[in-house]
C-alpha cells in the first residue's frame, strides 16, 4: 500500500510494479462482475478494451466484453443479459457514425436507474444524442451550447455553472502534460494527492444536464484559463455512475493514475465502496 502511494507520488516506478500490487489486494475485487460495451467509438476501442480488460482482471475483477454489432437487424435488436453483471464500463459512443442501438441503451439507463453500476470512460460521454436519458446519465459530455450546462471549478474549489445555451462549446487541447487537481473526499480519489500530472487531451466546455453530478478532480486547460472536470459522479436514480474523461488512448491508459481511478470507479460503481489501495 505504501509502495503504491509512492507510485503517485513520485511517478518514477513502472506499470509491472503497480499490477504487482493490484494483484497483492486484488481479492478485495474479488466476485465483482464488468462488462465493457465496445463496438464503435471515434476512438481505438479495439486497443484500448483489451487494455482496460487486462488492468480490471489484474484487479480481480471478472470481467466480459458486449461488441454492439456494426449494423443490421441484430445491431437494432441486440441485448444483453445486464442482470447478470454488477458495473457496465462504457466505451462506446456514437459520435460521427450509425446512431446507437436504442433498445440496449435504453436497457441500460433502465438498468442503471434501478441500481446498477456504470463507468464511462472518454469518449463515452459524447454523442448518444438521440437518448436523452444516457445524456443525462453521464452529466457531461461533447457537444455545443444547446447540449446542456457547462461546469467549471474556481481556485477556491467552488463550481460555476454556465445555462445551457451560453458560453462555448466543446473543444479539446492538443496531446500534452495536464495538472489535473482533486477537489473531492469521495473514496474513488480519497488518499490519492491533491495534484498529480498525466499526458492526453484535455477537453474544455464539455456541456451537458449535469444534473446530481459532482466533480471529483479536474484539469487545467490553457486554452479557457479554467479548472475543467475530468472525473465525477452522476447520481441517476438508484445509480452509481462515475465519468473517467481522461483515457484518449492507450498511453494515457497505461498511466497509473487512470488505472486506479478506473479500477476505483468500477469498485464504487458497483457496491459504493472502495477498498482498493
Amino acid at each position: 500500500m505504501n509502495l503504491l502511494r509512492l507510485v503517485f507520488v513520485t511517478g518514477l516506478i513502472g506499470s509491472h510494479l503497480f499490477l504487482l500490487a493490484m494483484r497483492i489486494d486484488g481479492a478485495e475485487a474479488s466476485g465483482i462482475k464488468v462488462l465493457i460495451v465496445d463496438g464503435q467509438n471515434n476512438h481505438d476501442w479495439r486497443a484500448t478494451t483489451p487494455l482496460m480488460r487486462a488492468m480490471l482482471e489484474e484487479g480481480g475483477f471478472a470481467v466480459q466484453v458486449a461488441t454492439v454489432p456494426a449494423e443490421g437487424p441484430e445491431r437494432d435488436e441486440y441485448t444483453v443479459a445486464l442482470d447478470r453483471v454488477h458495473v457496465v464500463v462504457g466505451n462506446f459512443t456514437d459520435i460521427g457514425g450509425v446512431p446507437a442501438p436504442t433498445k440496449f441503451f435504453n436497457e441500460l439507463t433502465t438498468w442503471v436507474a434501478a441500481g446498477g453500476g456504470f463507468v464511462a470512460v472518454h469518449a463515452a460521454t459524447a454523442g448518444m444524442e438521440h437518448l436523452p436519458d444516457y445524456v443525462r446519465m453521464v452529466g457531461l459530455g461533447w457537444g455545443n451550447a444547446g447540449r446542456g450546462a457547462r461546469l467549471v471549478v474556481d481556485d477556491s474549489g467552488r463550481v460555476i455553472r454556465t445555462p445551457k445555451g451560453e458560453g462555448p462549446g466543446t473543444g479539446h487541447g492538443p496531446m500534452e502534460p495536464i495538472e489535473v487537481t482533486v477537489w473531492s473526499d469521495h473514496p474513488i480519489v480519497r488518499g490519492l494527492p491533491r495534484q498529480w500530472q498525466v499526458r492526453d487531451e484535455l477537453w474544455f466546455a464539455a456541456r451537458g444536464p449535469a444534473e446530481g453530478l459532482h466533480v471529483l478532480a479536474t484539469g487545467y486547460a490553457p486554452q479557457t484559463e479554467q479548472n475543467e472536470p475530468v472525473l465525477w459522479t452522476v447520481d441517476f436514480g438508484k445509480g452509481r455512475v462515475f465519468v473517467q474523461l481522461l483515457g484518449h488512448d492507450t498511453n494515457t491508459m497505461k498511466d497509473v493514475s487512470f488505472r486506479t481511478t478506473l479500477l476505483r470507479g468500477c469498485q464504487w460503481a458497483a457496491t459504493g465502496q472502495v477498498t482498493l489501495p
